[in-house]
Parts: structure tokens; C-alpha cells; sequence
């Protein structure tokens, strides 16, 4: 029965998993038509407010969820029913509470945030966004409900679900707002009331579920308020802060960029443009990121403080794979996405500007993909206050960076800033993690391969740009996307391939590559030959 319990458990987590590589591709990928559809006018106004809809979200698919479902499983654990007066009433009420303080406290400090920002025109839209507040307890709590009954499902479906209805709405209304010569203005706002409407249909499904299932008890049992209060806000708090490390950055530039820009010398019109320029690089990190860390988090669950004092041994090598395949896939995105940049700038965003801090931008793919997978290993093994405190100091190192670089370089000081306020977050972990393993390397990547790997991935990458590209004389924005196409399939293939025949992975790390049975049993033929 334990045992049965245990791969529910597991089945669950990688569905979640799953479902939230999917979401964050989706957040990340519908913001490329929307920058094209609006520009980078319009492209700034959203992501002036993106941070804060993005934190919202944080809020109820991993914070207030993952607290609820370990107030669930407590009172499981001590053979309590969930009744009405004794969990469903006090939590949900606690979580209305807090949310209904976090909106009022946007909408009437509209005016104020927006100044600060630099931009008063961005008040209403703010108003607007405020009201996702009201709407996140619904889908948070019922989320929370099902996983702490290991029933995964609902959560990762309404996951899937409300992206793709926020995504639809924001890239319909932008299509017609723009063709209709609206003000730009309006977009923040609808892409905001997208996220709401988003919220609000995922919410009434989840609701369904719950009645349906009626996961309700007739124990009357008490909480302690004081731990409900500290599970649901701290450390619920606690576990959505550990999942926006990329977002904490765009929230500091929404508040510090513009203001620095003008100060650089740019007017106010010519700073927005150049924030929503600037901004151009955010999807692609997210996606580098999730491609840097997402097969190391595959051997995340082997990674608990109860393998580590049961078998330390092993322990260490899972966290050796986890951080060798995050830098080998992290490494090769950075490398060649700084490559190719001035093609996918133009392929996914029509110009070329800002290429140059875009791609000083890019290096925060290699030390975000790493910060995620040393800050996942931590909280696998009980630091997970610490990995957040961490994050919390690189958004206070990003608004320093950003006052000193900015009005002196422009954006590509805000790039310089992002890679050093990431790069200290990973130092940081690192640090951490060395201290509870001090005895081993936490490194342990065959120098030679890995070295063989990527120079052969540089000399691709520079034939077919010094080269092949001239050659073919390519000009139309389908011309761009086969070559960024063949370039980034082959490149890829290239450096796997050498990174495998040169023995860069041991068995495990080769099974969690995409077709990695297949690669074994390739390999093992090429021995016996």
C-alpha cells in the first residue's frame, strides 16, 4: 500500500512537472506575436505589468497550493476529516484576506506604482491588473485540496487550461485593438482582464471538481491559528518566491528601467521603446532556462534530505548529474543563441535592435538554468527559506546594478545587471550546497568531452554564419526561420553527438536524454564493434 502511495505520489509530481514545462513554454512563447502584433511600444506596456500578473500566478499554482495541500496531508496523517468549520472556512477565509489586502493595496496605489514606474499612463491598466487578487483564493485553494489528496490531475490540467484561454484572449484582443488604431495603453489592460477571465473559468471548473469528489468531513476539530497562519504565508510565501527568479528581474526592471533610461539621455517615448527592446530577451531566457534545467530536474525527486542521510554516496552523484546536465544544455543555448542572435532578432522581432545587449542578456540562460537546479536540489533537502532569502537578495542586487549601469550604458547595462544579480544567486546556492557536501565536487564534468562538445559546436556555428548565410543571401523572414531552424536542429545534434560518442554522460544521465534507450543501445553496438 505504501509502496502503491509512493509512485502516486511520483506519477503526480511529474505531472505537474510536465504541465508546468508546458505552461512556461506557453508564457514564454506568445509574448514573440504579441511584440510583433503590438511593438515594442506595446510590447513594453505589457511587460510593465507581466511581473505582477506573473507573481499572482506564482501565488496560486505553487505558494498557496503546495501550503494548503501540506495542511491536507497533516490532517490526513492524523486521521482528521476536512470539514467546513475546521479547514475549508478558515483557510479559504485567511487566503480572501490576504488577497483582498494585496488588491486594494494595487488599486488604490495605482497612481503611485505607475509614477514610480515613470509612466502615469499606466495607472488604469494597474487597476485593472489588481483585481486578479480577488480571483486567485478560488483556484489556489481547490488546487491545494486536490494535491494534498495526491490528485494531481486537476492542477495540471487547470494549469494547461487557464494559459492557453489567457494567451488566446491577450493575442485576439492585441490583434484587434491594433486594427482598430486603439490606444496601446488598452492592451495592459485587456491582457490583464485575459488573466482574470483566465482565473475565473479555471476556478469554476476546479469547483465542479470539488463538489463532484466532496473530499468534506464532519470532524469539527480546531486548528492552531498561529501555524495555519505561518504554514499558508510563510511558507507558502516561502515556495512562490523560490519560483521567480526570472520573474523578480523583470519586476525590477518594470520599476527601475525607464526611469534610468531617461537619465541615460533617452526621451520618455524612446525609453519605453527601449525598455520593450530590452524586454525582446525575456521569453528566450525563460525558454533557455527551462531547456537548461528541465532534464537535471528529472533526477530531482531521487534528490531528499532522507537519501542523503541514508546514502550519501548516491546522493552525490544524483546531484553531480542534475548539475552536469544542466551546464552541458545550459552551455550550448547560451553559446548558440549568442551566435545566432542578430537572425532570431530579426526572425522573431522583424529588426535587429538591441542585439548586443540581448545577447550579453543571453548568458543569463547558463547561470539561471544553473541557480534553478542548485535552488531545487536545496529545497529537496529542507533550505528552502534560504533559497528564497537568495532570490530576494539578487532583486535587491538588480535594482542597485540597474541605478549604477543603466544611466551610464543603456540597456545593455541592464543586461550586465541581470547576469551579475542571476550569477550571484547561483554563488550563492553553490555556496550552500557546498558547505552540506564539503568532501566531493560538485562539478564532476569529463573536461576533455565537454571541451571537444562545444568547440565543435563554435566552428559550426561559425562556418554557417560567416558562410552559409552570406551564400544563400538570405533576406525574408521565411528564408530567416529555415536557416535559425537548420542551424539550431544540427548544431544541437552535433554537440550531443559529440558529447556522446566522447562518453560525456554515464548510463543514467544518457537515460534521461530524449531518446536516450535508443542512444544507449547505439552506443553499446559501437563497443562490441
Amino acid at each position: 500500500m505504501e509502496n502503491q502511495s509512493t509512485k502516486q505520489l511520483y506519477k503526480g509530481a511529474l505531472l505537474l512537472t510536465l504541465a508546468g514545462l508546458l505552461s512556461k513554454i506557453l508564457s514564454a512563447g506568445y509574448r514573440i506575436p504579441l511584440q510583433n502584433i503590438t511593438g515594442d511600444l506595446g510590447f513594453y506596456i505589457y511587460q510593465q505589468l507581466y511581473p505582477i500578473l506573473g507573481i499572482a500566478m506564482m501565488l496560486s499554482l505553487y505558494g498557496f497550493p503546495t501550503a494548503i495541500s501540506k495542511l491536507v496531508a497533516e490532517q490526513k496523517a492524523e486521521g482528521k476529516n476536512l470539514s467546513y468549520s475546521s479547514f475549508y472556512l478558515p483557510i479559504f477565509g485567511l487566503l480572501y484576506i490576504v488577497c483582498a489586502i494585496l488588491f486594494l493595496s494595487l488599486y488604490t496605489g495605482s497612481n503611485l506604482i505607475a509614477s514610480i514606474m515613470g509612466d502615469s499612463y499606466l495607472a488604469e491598466p494597474l487597476r485593472v491588473t489588481s483585481y486578479i487578487f480577488l480571483v486567485i483564493p478560488l483556484t489556489s485553494f481547490f488546487r491545494g485540496v486536490f494535491q494534498g489528496h495526491n490528485d494531481m490531475g486537476p492542477t495540471a490540467v487547470s494549469q494547461v487550461v487557464e494559459q492557453v484561454i489567457r494567451v488566446s484572449i491577450i493575442l485576439i484582443a492585441a490583434v484587434f485593438l491594433v486594427e482598430k488604431g486603439r490606444n496601446l495603453y488598452d492592451i495592459g489592460s485587456i491582457a490583464a482582464l485575459g488573466s482574470i477571465i483566465g482565473a475565473t473559468i479555471t476556478s469554476t471548473v476546479l469547483l465542479f471538481l470539488w463538489f463532484k469528489k466532496k473530499p468534506i468531513g464532519k470532524d469539527t476539530a480546531s486548528f492552531q491559528w498561529n501555524f495555519l497562519i505561518r504554514v499558508i504565508f510563510v511558507y507558502g510565501v516561502c515556495i512562490s518566491i523560490n519560483h521567480m527568479l526570472l520573474l523578480f528581474l523583470q519586476f525590477s526592471d518594470a520599476f527601475t528601467l525607464v526611469p534610468n533610461l531617461v537619465e541615460y539621455g533617452l526621451d520618455i517615448r524612446e525609453a519605453k521603446e527601449w525598455k520593450g527592446v530590452f524586454d525582446r530577451g525575456q521569453p528566450l531566457i525563460q525558454l533557455g532556462a527551462v531547456l537548461g534545467s528541465s532534464l537535471a530536474l528529472a533526477l530531482i525527486p531521487s534528490i531528499t534530505k532522507q537519501r542523503l542521510e541514508q546514502n550519501p554516496e548516491q546522493f552525490i552523484v544524483h546531484i553531480q548529474s542534475a548539475l552536469k546536465l544542466s551546464f552541458y544544455l545550459a552551455t550550448a543555448a547560451t553559446v548558440g543563441l549568442i551566435a545566432i542572435f542578430p537572425h532570431v532578432n530579426v526572425l522573431l522581432f522583424r529588426n535587429d535592435l538591441g542585439t548586443m545587449s540581448l545577447r550579453i542578456l543571453s548568458v543569463a540562460i547558463l547561470v539561471s538554468s544553473l541557480a534553478i537546479t542548485t535552488a531545487t536540489i536545496l529545497q529537496g533537502i529542507g533550505f528552502m527559506y534560504r533559497t528564497a532569502l537568495f532570490i530576494v537578495f539578487g532583486l535587491v542586487m538588480k535594482a542597485v546594478l540597474n541605478a549604477v549601469l543603466v544611466p551610464s550604458y543603456g540597456i545593455e547595462g541592464s543586461a550586465i545587471a541581470t547576469v551579475v544579480s542571476v550569477s550571484i544567486v547561483m554563488l550563492l546556492n553553490l555556496y550552500q550546497l557546498k558547505k552540506i557536501i564539503p568532501d566531493s565536487s560538485l562539478f564532476y564534468i569529463p573536461w576533455k568531452s565537454f571541451g571537444t562538445a562545444i568547440i565543435t559546436l563554435i566552428i559550426f556555428l561559425f562556418v554557417m554564419n560567416q558562410f552559409v548565410f552570406n551564400w544563400f543571401d538570405i533576406a525574408s523572414r521565411i528564408e530567416y526561420l529555415v536557416y535559425v531552424l537548420v542551424v539550431s536542429i544540427s548544431g544541437a545534434g552535433m554537440y550531443l553527438f559529440v558529447l556522446v560518442i566522447k562518453n560525456g554522460f554515464n548510463h543514467e544521465e544518457m537515460q534521461a536524454l530524449p531518446f536516450g534507450e535508443l542512444l544507449i543501445e547505439v552506443m553499446q553496438r559501437r563497443n562490441k564493434n
